[in-house]
């Protein structure tokens, strides 16, 4: 044992011996890698890339103020952040700012920064620097459509104050919650004066990621930003726009992406659920499926309205192979689950053909020239019904359409892009215009009821209610909970007695992502935050 113990330290000492010498090279430095058997360094770390397909919106365009999209791009892709932002029961929280305080009567609010961030240039966030985003944002604002004057108002005032790293904000108006306000995409805190003229690409934001080039219709390049204030996962990050239906779903399988947004085809995303190779994260969403209807066009007239809303078979439409109930069907433009109190409403327009065809004939709306097809003012009924796809909106408008020819009315498809469908429901080019909403813009359903506000700049299909006008009014300032529920019930219920909308139902948001690629991901309700430091890569 003795002779055997005696030779293993033999070894060990022999082996320290060549060791040391080894390392000496002419003059004397030990190389890092010794392996090489020169002074190179040692090999990096392969750089860890995610690829996340998405749909696109505006052309991929992120500068917030050009228009309502664009912002959200911009924050989607992890680019912008702004002072505030929602978690996961729609609160808001606090980002780039660390408090806000308000005066009593709710017109001064005193916002405290966080403390060492940087934009993605390496320029520090300065009071100063944001006063000059938020005053940047409404200046431009009327040459967008990003409307962030519905977020703060064109008259409040904004003082910066750099050695307490304080902004105030003086308002015309009380804001219920201005922190909500201020975590809308539109008010994200952006580096406009580095940004000059480059507003297609190099929004300066203080994300985790910074654009490095854009590819027109394909997507970005993005890079993490060396300045962000926590670990960023990827060093790149690759942004590919994909159409809806089963792109994204083809792409996740065949391993062209790692993680995708919202796959909206029934079969190809329960094929994804039951593969334990990927993972399906579902949010219920604060998103309501409904399409506008124009009153200053052939569906102004109160009977052919309310015979084409019940002449629509909501809820098996919802329950339907095609939508695979990834909407919850509902009546009233405010999502049943939100607690806005649903369960009182009443709606006199539920799903009867039978009812909804006495109801035009009692009108004269009838078809004389047997074509199957009923007439109003002597012309045949033609709607033009404008959509797009994106979460199944052409779906339900297609379905739309098959039950109103059951009781002869007939429609004309328009169908395009997102932004096709935003430019002809601005320009009033349409009778019906399909389309998905957050209802919860800066926290609230506030800024979204004013869609049917006709004081509104917003007032896109021409609705006109004075009482429903005169109690949205008093919502903007009314800072009781009991009240505002109150309110809320009573324009719901005056918004669904004018049958203003087709409620396609309330959209529940999904993220899907490799498991062998992604090892952590993460959607909230509030559909801002797709690429954000909550994805990790495996390993």
């Amino acid at each position: 044992m003795k002779r055997i113990l005696a030779l293993i330290l033999c070894v060990l000492m022999l082996a320290a011996l060549m060791a040391g010498c080894s390392g000496k090279s002419g003059g004397g430095e030990t190389p890092s890698n010794p392996s090489s058997g020169s002074g190179d360094k040692p090999a990096p770390a392969a750089e860890k890339t995610l690829t996340f397909g998405c749909q696109m919106y505006s052309d991929g365009m992120i500068a917030p103020w050009m228009q309502t999209n664009c912002a959200w791009n911009c924050m989607r892709y992890g680019i912008s952040e702004s002072l505030f932002e929602f978690d996961d029961n729609s609160q808001p929280i606090p980002c780039l700012a660390e408090s806000i305080t308000s005066s009593d009567d709710h017109l001064t609010w005193t916002i405290k920064l966080k403390s060492g961030i940087k934009f993605s240039n390496g320029v520090d966030m300065t009071a100063s620097k944001v006063k000059y985003a938020l005053d940047y944002v409404r200046e431009k604002g009327p040459e967008g459509s990003s409307t962030p004057q519905n977020f703060l108002e064109f008259e409040a005032v904004v003082t910066a104050d750099d050695a307490n790293n304080t902004i105030t904000i003086q308002t015309v108006t009380p804001y219920v919650n201005l922190a909500g306000n201020l975590a809308d995409p539109a008010m994200a805190i952006v580096d406009y004066e580095s940004t000059g003229d480059n507003y297609e690409n190099g929004m300066i934001g203080t994300g985790p990621y910074m654009v490095k080039e854009f590819h027109t219709q394909v997507g970005y390049d993005m890079v993490k930003n060396p300045y962000y204030r926590k670990p960023v996962p990827y060093d790149n990050v690759k942004i590919l726009f994909m159409g809806d239906a089963s792109a994204k779903a083809n792409a996740l399988l065949a391993g062209q992406i790692d993680i995708a947004e919202n796959i909206m085809s029934v079969s190809d995303l329960k094929k994804l659920q039951d593969d334990p190779n990927y993972t399906v994260e579902t949010a219920a969403g604060v998103r309501c499926g409904f399409s506008w209807i124009n009153f200053n066009g052939i569906l102004a007239n109160d009977d052919l309205r309310h015979a084409m809303l019940m002449a629509i078979d909501y809820d098996t439409i919802c329950h339907s192979n095609t939508i695979g109930d990834l909407y919850t069907p509902g009546f009233s433009v405010l999502p049943s689950g939100m607690g806005y109190g649903y369960e009182t409403l009443n709606n006199p327009w539920k799903y009867d053909p039978e009812g909804a065809k006495a109801l035009l004939d009692k009108a004269g709306i009838v078809d004389t020239n047997g074509n199957g097809i009923r007439e109003l003012d002597g012309q045949d009924i033609y709607l033009r019904y404008v959509s797009y796809e994106n979460r199944l909106l052409n779906d339900f408008s297609d379905a739309h359409t098959q039950y109103l020819s059951k009781v002869g009315i007939g429609v004309k498809s328009d169908y395009g892009s997102s932004d096709d469908q935003w430019t002809k429901l601005v320009a009033g080019e349409y009778d019906l215009n399909n389309n998905n909403w957050n209802h919860m813009i800066a926290g609230s359903p506030y800024t979204y009821l004013g869609n049917w506000c006709s004081e509104n700049e917003a007032d896109y299909c021409f609705y006109h209610n004075d009482e429903y006008n005169k109690l949205y009014k008093q919502l903007e300032n009314e800072l009781d909970p009991a009240v505002r529920l109150d309110l809320l019930k009573k324009m719901q219920q005056i918004l669904i007695d004018d049958g203003v909308a087709i409620v396609d139902g309330y959209y529940n948001s999904c993220m899907i992502w490799n498991n062998k690629t992604v090892a952590t991901a993460h959607i909230r309700p509030n559909d801002y935050y797709w690429v954000t430091v909550d994805i990790t890569p495996v390993g």
